[in-house]
């Protein structure tokens, strides 16, 4: 478990690009335990946890062992969580255009790379590539979940798409495909030809990069 080391520790050296990163962080922090400042707290959460994402994953418990106030645990979580939601209504406004596996990489990566539990998401896209709808269809613990060909086609098809894209994480921080990830897309996809809305790909996000399986699909 991450811990706050001695005091000398609180006086970490903030790199200049995470500058602007630790001045959010100080003003979201508000007064502090005595003895340890918003700066040297803000200064320390970012270097015990290397950015954001993994404080995020941390939870309000592991955020209170690096020494944050319960309120101020709860502060940061709730605002990380509001600028992800942000995030994805910005991309549903503008209908993302998906044209390879690196648009889809770029969508999933910041939503689902650092989760401690697997998201199966499906990407319903239109006849132009256009995003019509992000849509999370499975969620499962650190051992993954089980999806079905139905499960994926009844959301594509409400949606109207002309062709669809399935998204999943890996917890574990590897992106290397399982045996069951490449036979379920290979199953998904024979499955999608017979009703009319391909497959395109199956992209897996981690914390340690991602994977396509679109050859898979041949």
């Amino acid at each position: 478990m991450l811990q706050l080391a001695a005091a000398p520790s609180l006086h970490p050296v903030v790199p200049h690009a995470e500058q602007d990163t630790h001045a959010l962080l100080v003003e979201l922090l508000g007064s502090t335990r005595c003895g340890i400042s918003a700066s040297e707290l803000a200064g320390a959460i970012l270097g015990l946890t290397g950015g954001l994402a993994e404080a995020r994953r941390l939870g309000v418990a592991g955020l209170v062992d690096l020494g944050l106030l319960d309120r101020q645990a709860i502060r940061l979580l709730a605002a990380l969580e509001l600028g992800a939601r942000a995030l994805r209504d910005e991309l549903a406004g503008r209908r993302l255009r998906i044209a390879g596996s690196s648009d889809v990489i770029a969508w999933a990566t910041p939503q689902l790379a650092t989760l401690d539990h697997e998201e199966v998401w499906l990407l319903s896209l239109d006849g132009a590539g256009g995003l019509l709808q992000a849509e999370r269809i499975g969620r499962g613990g650190i051992h993954g979940c089980s999806l079905l060909p139905r499960d994926v086609l009844r959301p594509a098809i409400r949606s109207g798409a002309s062709a669809m894209i399935l998204v999943h994480n890996h917890p574990s921080g590897d992106p290397s495909p399982s045996p069951d990830d490449v036979a379920m897309t290979r199953a998904l996809r024979h499955a999608a030809e017979a009703v009319g809305t391909p497959l395109l790909d199956h992209v897996i996000v981690a914390r340690r990069g991602a994977t396509s399986l679109a050859d898979a699909l041949e």
